[in-house]
């Protein structure tokens, strides 16, 4: 019988995430955030101190740190803790504080000792889709057919990962819902997640609220895409995908 798909929990330590930026700033509030989502189901967390969103600036590595740090220690041990982040070095010291899996929505691109220091620590990691950050992404959503594309460039990356001497089996695809993709190139991966279950990693799927799911409801803001959530979540768990 196949592993149920996990649900990933997010606490976004930041001033400015498209869905709940600013909530959770405060480590104390981010911890019982996360604790709330523990109690609720969540089977990991997803710990994040960089906004990603289309048009986020980048805060410096110190302040990163600065957000997530204790935000794993208060967490570690519930839940497997990933952190959400570009950065080897925030990487590295979220590995120290306990965090289990990074979630790295450049698959390795934005910082090239990303690679080697995961080689290294042996932890799970997540190899998503992307094409640049925040401040350029939506210009970089060109494509001649997005499925077959987004596999090619994700295949490379996989080919760094194993170049660098990452474990196969620690790697995690994400397509990269949203990231340099319009709402109808999202919708179109979604219709071919067997085109990333079949590529022999565990794939991961992040659509929590995201901007396709608005254009869907008539431009509902994020607070109000928690059932589109629910009902592709859905879908994702039948197509066998490992994490939503």
């Amino acid at each position: 019988m196949n592993q149920r798909t996990l649900v990933m929990g997010v606490v976004n330590v930041t001033p400015d995430s498209f869905s709940d930026g600013g909530l959770w700033l405060d480590a104390e509030d981010a911890i019982a955030h996360g604790l709330e989502l523990i109690d609720q189901g969540a089977d990991l967390l997803d710990i994040g101190g960089e906004s990603t969103r289309p048009g986020a600036v980048r805060p410096p590595a110190e302040e990163e740190l600065r957000r997530v740090l204790p935000v794993i220690r208060g967490l570690v041990g519930r839940v497997p803790i990933s952190v959400d982040t570009m950065r080897a070095e925030t990487a590295e010291q979220a590995i120290e504080a306990g965090a289990q899996i990074i979630n790295d929505v450049s698959g390795g691109l934005a910082d090239p000792r990303m690679l080697g220091m995961i080689a290294q620590a042996g932890v799970d990691y997540v190899c998503q889709h992307w094409r640049g950050h925040g401040a350029v992404m939506n210009d970089l959503a060109t494509y001649s057919d997005v499925v077959p594309e987004v596999v090619a460039e994700l295949t490379r990356r996989l080919q760094a990962c194993a170049e660098a001497g990452i474990d196969s089996a620690k790697v995690i695809v994400d397509p990269g819902l949203g990231f340099a993709k319009t709402a109808e190139q999202d919708w179109a991966l979604l219709a071919h997640l067997d085109a990333f279950t079949s590529m022999g990693h565990r794939v991961l799927i992040g659509a929590s609220r995201k901007r396709f799911l608005g254009h869907l409801l008539a431009g509902r803001e994020p607070q109000g895409r928690d059932a589109a959530t629910a009902a592709v979540s859905v879908i994702c768990a039948q197509q066998g995908v490992w994490a939503v």
